[in-house]
């Protein structure tokens, strides 16, 4: 939101400025740790960096990254496909969703990595696997916030449409979904979080490739230096996606900040 509470507005400089001052302190911390912790457990920043221009240049990064998005991507688009509409009919139909919903929240409350072998017996060892560990992992947050907005909507608009008669279909296109729109993309966020840790643990027990493959690489050979490449990849990528989205959120729900 960009209103903090107190309604006092927040400006975006304010908020960049304040994310690189806390960069700027992590990023010294982490100098200051690498001088006090041993080498071979926290590599200084500069060393990551050089490690990294080498994994660049190599090839390796580029290619683990190319590989581990095919399946982040890929997996996130199958769950929002499948989830968004399930959701959406699970708050539409109330007996509907009342008798899914326990499932759902079961399913949701189950380890995904209690799913992989079956899954490896089923789908093999290939991209097939992987894509649907992140489908697992993405798809429930997805159903979940959407079928809560559905469920949450303004219960004064919505009798106040029906009471100029307005049919069914109509309120649930002009009100419902439109007040579900907040619900369903903080969905997303969730979602493609979760996606992009499940990317990894795919990667690790499937076939070992991409960022999850170097990982494991990096780490069991205490290569610290190359492992926190990685390590800040993943968090880029989820960076990157969750902002992408939340700015997408600010788009499409402009409608519900005051203008004044």
């Amino acid at each position: 939101m960009d209103r903090a509470y107190g309604n006092r507005r927040t400006s975006p400089l304010t908020v960049a400025m304040a994310r690189l001052g806390l960069l700027v302190l992590l990023l010294a911390l982490w100098w200051l740790a690498s001088e006090h912790v041993s080498r071979n457990l926290i590599p200084s920043p500069p060393e990551t960096a050089n490690a990294a221009l080498r994994l660049w240049l190599e090839g390796k990064l580029p290619g683990a990254i190319g590989t581990s998005l095919i399946t982040y991507l890929g997996g996130f688009a199958l769950a929002t496909v499948a989830a968004v509409p399930l959701g959406i009919v699970m708050g539409a139909f109330g007996l509907l969703g009342r008798t899914l919903e326990v499932y759902v929240y079961a399913l949701a409350a189950t380890p995904r990595v209690a799913f992989i072998p079956l899954i490896i017996v089923v789908l093999g060892l290939g991209i097939e696997a992987k894509l649907f560990v992140v489908f697992l992992g993405a798809v429930m947050p997805i159903v979940i916030n959407t079928y809560a907005g559905v469920r949450q909507a303004d219960a004064d608009l919505v009798e106040m449409a029906r009471s100029v008669g307005a049919r069914r279909a109509r309120i649930f296109r002009a009100i419902v979904l439109p007040g579900a729109v907040p619900y369903i993309l903080t969905g997303l966020r969730i979602g493609a979080t979760i996606g992009l840790i499940n990317t990894v643990v795919a990667e690790l027990y499937t076939a070992v490739t991409g960022l999850g493959g170097l990982l494991a690489l990096y780490g069991n050979t205490f290569r610290m230096a190359e492992y926190f490449v990685i390590v800040l990849t993943l968090a880029a990528i989820g960076v990157v996606v969750t902002e992408a989205l939340r700015l997408l959120e600010r788009r499409l729900t402009h409608w519900t900040k005051p203008t004044h």
